[in-house]
């Protein structure tokens, strides 16, 4: 239980809770938008870097390799299984956005995990950080095929691919993740150490803030969701459990870290938010960005970081 009681006494997931709570009693506590920018380009900008200062000291061999292609496979299965489930109450379009957010990734998830290991002095590896990135895309490409195919079988216009495929490699996410993980793999680690001050020793205290500001919108989203039914909410509480348990069984024949293990438990298990509503916006106008936003942030972001991460971790301690 030392796993979930830390997690809970994490300053961290604290400051989320408060801004749930602020959100409850319709307190005037807000995040500028602008300083919330910047703190989530700072977190990527920093988690890219030190992946790549990780990665240029590995040794590229078989469980970098098999390990992304585990998340590519996990990007393509999960939207393609959950879409099935989906499509059986909701429309195609709803059902495609909501699958897609559920394969691809939650950046946030991840860099919280991340602070968990670090306060848990628990290791991982440099190479998770391009697992996570190369999830992003997949999912959205799957998502916007599956709503075109069973789209036009309904006589619904369809979305041109390309497009669809340069926003989801372009997205600002991926791109900033993917290019601060090459800088860090180029830098000498006397450069890196010149700007670990910024990189490294106020990491934590950045993501407490955005934290924050991620409470207070979960928790002004979390009232819409029961708006939507029983079906969608159930959906959004277990489905990131099954994701995150096959993912974590998945891995663990692929690497024997502890800490890679939880990763990729937390990858499978956590929806996107950012990436996939603003792919969506552009590619399926039709789909209610006021469902599978509040299933993602509201329901299955807390329930990840709160319950998921120390589950997670007890059961690979158990096995390991």
């Amino acid at each position: 239980m030392n796993g979930l009681t830390d997690n809970l006494t994490n300053p961290a997931l604290l400051f989320f809770l408060l801004g749930i709570f602020a959100a409850q009693i319709k307190s005037d506590l807000k995040i500028p938008e602008s300083s919330s920018k910047f703190i989530s380009v700072y977190l990527l900008l920093s988690i890219g870097f030190k992946g790549g200062q990780e990665l240029a000291h590995s040794v590229i061999g078989g469980e970098i390799v098999w390990s992304m292609l585990l998340g590519i496979f996990m990007a393509l299965l999960v939207p393609l299984y959950t879409f099935f489930i989906l499509k059986r109450k909701l429309s195609i379009e709803n059902a495609g956005a909501i699958a897609a957010a559920y394969g691809s990734v939650s950046a946030v998830t991840f860099v919280t995990a991340i602070s968990f290991l670090d306060f848990e002095q628990v290791g991982y590896n440099g190479h998770m950080i391009a697992v996570m990135a190369l999830m992003e895309a997949p999912a959205i490409i799957v998502g916007v095929l599956l709503i075109n195919m069973y789209g036009r079988k309904l006589k619904k216009s369809s979305s041109p691919m390309l497009p669809i495929l340069k926003h989801s490699v372009s997205n600002a996410s991926v791109l900033l993740i993917l290019s601060s993980m090459v800088i860090g793999f180029l830098a000498s680690e006397e450069q890196a150490q010149g700007i670990k001050p910024f990189t490294t020793d106020i990491f934590k205290g950045f993501l407490a803030v955005f934290l924050l500001d991620m409470g207070i919108t979960a928790g002004r989203h979390i009232h819409s969701m029961f708006k939507n039914g029983m079906y969608v909410l159930l959906f959004s509480c277990l489905i990131p459990f099954i994701n995150g348990l096959l993912a974590l069984y998945l891995a663990s024949f692929v690497t024997d870290s502890p800490g890679n293990i939880l990763l990729f438990a937390l990858l499978g298990a956590s929806a996107s938010y950012i990436a996939v509503p603003a792919a969506m916006k552009n590619a399926v106008p039709a789909a209610n960005p006021g469902l599978y936003l509040p299933m993602a942030l509201g329901i299955t972001f807390p329930i990840n970081i709160i319950i998921g991460i120390p589950f997670y971790f007890i059961i690979i301690q158990n096995l390991i």
